[in-house]
């Protein structure tokens, strides 16, 4: 997996928990608001966290899978194709290095 693509990843998680953390913290702090509504507000933005925190957790846990996966057959596949894995490689840096040597 790219480093840009697992730092958008890391960025999304951030934020998500962050999210989170704040929705929580705005529970908290309106807590003591009075009123059957507000009760019942609070306590369906309470399921809601839950809810986004238990399938923030699944999707994390995928997101790692899926990655050892890809890792994986990468692996394979370069054990059994040395000179096509290094061929592919130079093509990308040549390419690389013709992008950078434009600007």
């Amino acid at each position: 997996m790219s480093d840009a693509l697992q730092h958008s990843k890391d960025k999304l998680m951030d934020d998500l928990h962050q999210g989170i953390a704040d929705a929580e913290e705005l529970l908290k702090l309106t807590a003591n608001q009075a009123g059957e509504s507000a009760a019942q507000l609070r306590e369906r933005v309470r399921n809601r966290m839950s809810q986004a925190k238990t399938e923030l957790v699944h999707l994390q846990q995928a997101t790692v899978e899926k990655a050892k996966a890809a890792g994986h057959a990468t692996d394979v596949y370069v054990h059994e194709n040395p000179w096509k894995a290094i061929g592919v490689a130079a093509g990308i840096g040549v390419v690389i290095g013709l992008l950078i040597s434009r600007r």
